[in-house]
């Protein structure tokens, strides 16, 4: 921290408390708490029970989080792949090139992930490509939405990147691909698995697109705990919110371990 006293020092972390209490853990611990609960006694959950995630853990609720790690796992490959991509290629592009490149991924984020959903919607409801009613709409819809983090971080990443070791490997008459593939991609491995876990994070819980894309039989975690809330079952919904929340922690751990061992490499 940038306080140089003590006493300033527990001043900041009193402030940081204050502040990460009440906006950030307390509504967590609070759905937490309502997961073990089966009804409201004042202002707290009670009535101790585990029946809720009895419920949350098979089911449709279990198919529901499958169908979320699966449209998440495809979704954040294909977006750390188009997005590395697209990084790697707007080096050579200029800065206007570049720019015009940036502002077409950032697009999908500047605007309500409702209207990425119209839109893809009304795209591939006919033929020749028609998704409609299929599972491919809603990876296609969450691979939209997160590219445009993939692809800021890899560029990120880029920018910091030593030119001297793929100057180094060109002048001893590594070909282009060999540079790519054995020198600037391992440097960037750190920041890719850590773009990889945003965007599986960000997928695991977009919520708005997806309601409007998705078919019967593919149905996101999200979409059922919001289903389930939504008919009156907050403790139920609660329940299936802290399994959410701990798949998608579990995945992020692995991640960052991958991401510390890359790191060291």
């Amino acid at each position: 921290m940038l306080v140089h006293s003590k006493s300033g020092r527990w001043a900041a972390w009193a402030g940081f408390a204050v502040l990460f209490l009440p906006l950030f853990a307390l509504p967590l611990l609070v759905v937490v708490a309502a997961s073990f609960a089966t009804h409201w006694s004042g202002a707290f959950p009670s009535g101790p029970t585990t029946g809720n995630y009895a419920a949350a853990v098979r089911g449709e609720s279990l198919q529901a989080l499958t169908t979320s790690l699966v449209t998440a796992l495809v979704a954040s490959l294909l977006a750390l792949t188009v997005g590395t991509w697209a990084a790697l290629a707007a080096g050579g592009l200029g800065k206007r090139g570049k720019r015009a490149l940036d502002a077409l991924f950032v697009l999908p984020v500047a605007v309500p992930s409702v209207v990425v959903g119209l839109a893809v919607l009304v795209a591939f409801s006919r033929p020749p490509v028609l998704l409609n009613g299929t599972s491919g709409i809603v990876v296609l819809a969450h691979t939209i939405l997160v590219t445009a983090f993939a692809y800021q971080s890899v560029s990120a990443a880029m920018i910091r990147l030593d030119p001297a070791y793929e100057q180094a490997a060109a002048s001893l008459g590594a070909r282009p691909s060999y540079v790519l593939w054995r020198v600037r991609l391992p440097l960037l491995l750190p920041s890719l698995t850590a773009a990889a876990g945003l965007c599986f994070a960000l997928s695991m819980g977009e919520l708005s697109a997806t309601m409007m894309l998705y078919p019967p039989d593919w149905v996101p975690l999200p979409v059922r705990i919001f289903t389930a809330t939504d008919r009156g079952s907050l403790f139920g919904g609660s329940a299936v919110a802290v399994v959410l929340m701990a798949a998608t922690l579990l995945v992020l751990l692995a991640v960052g371990r991958v991401r510390t061992r890359a790191s060291y490499r």
